[in-house]
């Protein structure tokens, strides 16, 4: 007998409430009580759900219900290939409504999952006998399918950025995040050491790339990460930082002559001649070694070893291995002196804000501002902040120095707001991770506001996926004092650190930032564009807006456009600038684009209604 109405509908919304809190790490139990819901309400045999991988051309078992028992012989194979399966699985590849398959003892109902056009899955329910199912049970399975596909497009995307943050996009090797992760907890304090770390740097790859180009030096990339992984043993850790930088992490205490033994290895390695494009061509590689003791150094400081021992060796000529030694001070009377320093720069107006613009891809249309802090050391000259964030984090000063940065840029949208009647604008603003969870923060926001007289969304603070993954309890917190005050915040460098999909729901966030990292060859590499389409899934899932950072090219903006990614930054739409030399540019209210086709109209659309 058929169920009534109002019962499908609370079916569906307990299944609803079992699926939309899924992750990576919970969903096969939810797909388990999802299945068992439908086996009990249906009164049916059996429930399954499989994804298909169109590549393999294959029916994957996800979950069933009643659950096989252990050890038993499992009723179907966890794979069924298409072109071998019954018909209930092989005319489930690209169907896109529910069919049943009736046999002489039972019915299997098969309801597709759907995602976009493509069928990206399979509901299963085994009924015995001819079962006959009514059209409202057939739209509430529709409904619930519908579900697990959105969840299984959630998962994989979160797949892919998980992958992302722990693989380079070009190579496969361990990427920064998975090299540092692994480092940390190698050097924890009571763990066998010492740990030797190998800095590679491949000499003269620019001519390489002058040369054949940026494909050719890719797929030299490529060869050599194969080879690093070949003369390595599947126990060391070999990652690639960017560029022509590899690191190689060796497993097991270490000494200096097992790690020089190595190094020689790789040279000789890496040294042998690649075939491209027809040509022979080959490339020596300066190697730096560091060791240090667990407890004493952190991960950091042993790479920096690393590097600086691989950079006396490039000046010496290059092609050859040097270990760190005591003498190689350099780099750390460099940031002494930034240290010293850092505290009277704040109060000596040595530091300066550059604004850098957000723009309306379509149009030009200036969206905002991002405020950039740049030093002027009378010593060392103009410091990015990348040269001295960090000091300032580890000596206390990340608290007094973000404050600085804060009122010095909503002063600046404050006098531009006077001079500029209707200034529609939004001011960008880095928070630290420090600064964030320190007491009062919110509160200290608030009082530039209200100083400035500028409303809580004219402010945009952009944190770091670090901030998002670290102390989220604390971080929650304030971000939403911080919402309350009506400040918009956005994710930085998104894409890079991986944050889970638990933390985007639960925290307060406007906009996610895709790092400019997967921006910048986003025209050339089919690997950014894989990872950029599944932020671009995340960002429209829970309703976010996207910028896209480091707009470098022009070929990299119709992809962002195509995904639905309509702001961006980047020197090609305008590099950072003191703020008398941008003052026009925000006055104007837009920038001029290199694709623009037409006076103030840009694929068809009008700056004055962008």
């Amino acid at each position: 007998m058929a169920r009534s109405s109002p019962t499908l509908e609370n079916l569906v919304t307990r299944v609803a409430a079992r699926l939309m809190p899924a992750d990576v790490a919970s969903h096969r139990d939810a797909f388990y009580q999802v299945l068992q819901l439908l086996y009990e309400y249906f009164g049916v045999e059996g429930c399954y759900l499989r994804y298909h991988d169109h590549d393999l051309a294959a029916a994957v078992l996800v979950a069933e219900w009643p659950p096989q028992a252990h050890g038993a012989e499992p009723d179907t194979p966890g794979v069924l290939h298409f072109r071998d399966a019954d018909p209930a699985i092989a005319e489930s590849e690209y169907s896109k409504e529910p069919r049943v398959i009736r046999e002489p003892a039972e019915s299997i109902t098969s309801i597709p999952l759907l995602w976009g056009e493509v069928t990206t899955g399979t509901l299963g329910l085994v009924a015995p006998g001819d079962r006959v199912w009514t059209d409202d049970e057939l739209d509430s399975l529709r409904l619930i399918a519908a579900l697990l596909a959105q969840v299984q497009a959630r998962i994989r995307a979160e797949g892919d950025l998980r992958y992302a943050a722990y693989h380079d996009s070009l190579t496969g090797l361990a990427s920064r995040r998975a090299l540092l992760e692994h480092l940390d907890a190698r050097l924890g304090r009571g763990n066998p050491g010492p740990v030797g770390v190998l800095f590679l740097d491949l000499d003269r790859l620019k001519a390489l790339n002058d040369f054949l180009g940026h494909r050719a030096a890719d797929t030299y990339l490529c060869r050599i990460g194969e080879r690093l992984m070949q003369v390595n043993r599947p126990v060391d850790l070999v990652s690639r930082l960017g560029g022509d930088e590899f690191v190689v992490v060796l497993a097991g205490p270490a000494t200096v002559a097992d790690a020089v033994e190595r190094a020689e290895e790789i040279q000789r390695v890496v040294g042998e001649s690649v075939s491209l494009g027809g040509q022979l061509v080959g490339r020596g590689v300066s190697v730096g070694i560091a060791l240090g003791e667990p407890g004493e150094i952190s991960p950091v400081e042993l790479i920096g070893r690393a590097d600086q021992a691989m950079m006396v060796v490039k000046v010496q000529g290059g092609n050859s291995v040097g270990v760190f030694t005591d003498d190689m001070t350099q780099e750390g009377e460099r940031r002494t002196l930034i240290e010293l320093n850092l505290r009277t720069s704040i109060d000596d107006d040595h530091l300066v804000l550059e604004y850098q613009p957000e723009v309306d891809l379509r149009s030009g249309a200036i969206l905002g501002v991002e405020a950039l802090v740049r030093w002027n050391h009378p010593v060392l000259g103009t410091l990015q902040p990348a040269e001295f964030i960090d000091v300032a984090e580890s000596t206390n000063l990340a608290g007094e120095l973000g404050t600085w940065v804060i009122s010095t840029a909503c002063a600046r949208l404050a006098a531009w707001k006077e001079r500029i009647p209707g200034l529609d604008l939004t001011m960008g603003i880095n928070v630290s991770p420090v600064q964030l969870v320190a007491a009062g923060f919110d509160e200290s926001v608030a009082s530039v506001l209200r100083r400035y007289g500028l409303r809580g969304a004219e402010v945009c603070l952009e944190i770091t996926e670090n901030v998002v993954v670290g102390d989220l309890r604390r971080t929650r917190a304030t971000l939403s004092r911080l919402e309350r005050l009506g400040v918009r915040i956005a994710i930085d460098d998104f894409g890079t650190g991986y944050s889970s999909l638990g933390h985007l729901k639960s925290l307060p966030v406007d906009t996610l930032k895709i790092d400019k990292g997967f921006v910048q060859n986003l025209h050339r590499s089919e690997g950014d564009r894989v990872i950029v389409n599944s932020i671009a899934g995340l960002a429209n899932s829970f309703g976010l807006d996207l910028v896209a950072e480091g707009i470098e090219v022009e070929g990299a903006v119709p992809y962002l456009l195509e995904l639905g990614c309509r702001r961006g930054q980047g020197f090609l739409l305008g590099r950072p600038k003191p703020p008398g030399e941008i003052e026009e540019s925000v006055a104007r209210g837009y920038v001029d684009l290199p694709w623009t086709t037409g006076r103030g109209r840009v694929f068809g659309v009008s700056r004055r209604t962008s």
